[in-house]
C-alpha cells in the first residue's frame, strides 16, 4: 500500500472553498471564527485524517518542544536507564525526545548532532563516543543557539552544563577494598585515555597503590579492555605472565568484568580465592553471575533526572551561575562474593 499524503490545513481549506487562515484559527481554537463554520472544518479534518504539525507549530511560536540525547550505546543498562531518568522528566514537562546512538564512533556522533541541529531541537544532551576528535560540532551546538548539557563522558575543555560522576573516588574505593581484602597483584583494565572517566579511573586506581604502599606495576595495566571480548583477551594476557594478578579491577565496564569471569571459570580459577573481580556500572547481570560481581553503582537514573533538570530549572529560566553548571553524582561500591576473599 502506498503512503498517503499527509493531509494539511491547504486541503481542509481547498475542500471546503475556505482561506487557509480561517481553517488554522478555527484548529487552533481562535474565537474570532463562527461556531457553524468552526465545526465543519473539525468535522472535515476528522473525515481527512488531519494532524497537526507540532514541530512547525512550535517554531511559528519560537520554541520546540523536543530534546535530542545522544549516547555512545543504547543496548547497555547504563546509558538506558539514563535516558528513562531524562524521559522521565521531559515527560511531565511535556517534551518529546529523539534519541541517538553514536555506537562509539565519532563520525556517527557528529551526525547525530548535525540531524538534532537540522531538527531545531531546544537541547541537546550528550555523552562523547569512545573515538571522539574534537569538538567543532559540539561548538556549532551553541552557534544555532540550542543548549548543550554533557554527562559522563564529557569534553572538560567546553564550558557547557555537566552531570559528572565521582569516577576517580570510586575507582580508589574498590581497590582499596580488594587490597583491604588481602589481594597484592592487582590488574587494572582501562579504556580510552581520550576520555575523562577512564583517566579519572585511573587516577584512582594509582592513588589507591601509592596510600597503601604498592608498587605500580606497568603490565598490570592493560589499555583499552572495555567489552566482554577484550576483557578476556586481556585477562588471557594477564594470566600468561610470570607473576599474574591476583585481582583484576575491570574500571571500563561490567562486561570487561564478565569477560574476566569467563576466563578464570575456563581455566579453573576460583573466584575469589585465587582472582578477586571488580567492575563498574552494577550492569544487571552482576546480581547473578556466579560469584555475583562486586561493582558500582553510578546511579544512572539519578544522572538522567539531573540531566534533565538542568535545562528545565537552570537554562532554560536563565537561572544557571558558574557554580551551577556542574552536578556531581556520587557512586556507591556495590561488594558481592567476587572479591570477598576474607569471607570464603
Amino acid at each position: 500500500m502506498e503512503n498517503q499524503k499527509r493531509t494539511t490545513i491547504y486541503d481542509i481549506a481547498r475542500k471546503l472553498d475556505l482561506n487557509a487562515s480561517s481553517v488554522s484559527r478555527a484548529l487552533s481554537g481562535k474565537s474570532n471564527v463562527s461556531e457553524t463554520t468552526k465545526a465543519l472544518i473539525l468535522k472535515t479534518a476528522k473525515e481527512l485524517n488531519y494532524r497537526p504539525n507540532s514541530m512547525a507549530s512550535n517554531l511559528r511560536r519560537g520554541e520546540n518542544r523536543t530534546i535530542g540525547v545522544v549516547v555512545p550505546r543504547i543496548n547497555q543498562n547504563y546509558f538506558s536507564n539514563i535516558i528513562a531518568g531524562i524521559e522521565e522528566v521531559t515527560y511531565q514537562k511535556g517534551y518529546n525526545l529523539i534519541i541517538c546512538q553514536s555506537n562509539e564512533s565519532y563520525e556517527r556522533e557528529v551526525k547525530c548532532v548535525d540531524t538534532l541541529i537540522n531538527q531545531h531541537v531546544s537541547c541537546i544532551f550528550l555523552s562523547i563516543s569512545a573515538d571522539f576528535e574534537n569538538n567543532e560540532h559540539l561548538k556549532s551546538v551553541a552557534e544555532h543557539g540550542i543548549n548543550l548539557v554533557q554527562f559522563d563522558r564529557v569534553d572538560d575543555s567546553l564550558d557547557t552544563y555537566k552531570v559528572l560522576c565521582g569516577n576517580e573516588e570510586a575507582a580508589f574505593e574498590a581497590v582499596s577494598h580488594l587490597i583491604e581484602q588481602g589481594y597484592k597483584r592487582i590488574a587494572l583494565l582501562e579504556g580510552p585515555q581520550n576520555l575523562n572517566i577512564f583517566k579519572q579511573r585511573k587516577a584512582g586506581y594509582l592513588a589507591a597503590l601509592s596510600k597503601h604502599g604498592f608498587p605500580i606495576i606497568e603490565n598490570l595495566i592493560i589499555e583499552n579492555a572495555w567489552t566482554r571480548e577484550l576483557g578476556a583477551n586481556a585477562t588471557k594476557d594477564l594470566l600468561s605472565l610470570p607473576e599474574p594478578p591476583d585481582a583484576i579491577f575491570a574500571s571500563t565496564s561490567d562486561f570487561a568484568a564478565l569477560g574476566v569471569l569467563d576466563v578464570a571459570q575456563s581455566k579453573g580459577i576460583k573466584v575469589p580465592q585465587e582472582l578477586g573481580i571488580c567492575g563498574f556500572s552494577n550492569e544487571e547481570f552482576t546480581q547473578i553471575t556466579q560469584p555475583s560481581l562486586t561493582t558500582i553503582d553510578q546511579f544512572s537514573k539519578e544522572i538522567g533526572k539531573n540531566v534533565a533538570n538542568l535545562y528545565f530549572q537552570k537554562m532554560k529560566k536563565g537561572l544557571a551561575t558558574e557554580v551551577g553548571k556542574i552536578v556531581n553524582i556520587k557512586p556507591q561500591l556495590i561488594i558481592r562474593n567476587s572479591t570477598l576473599k576474607n569471607s570464603v
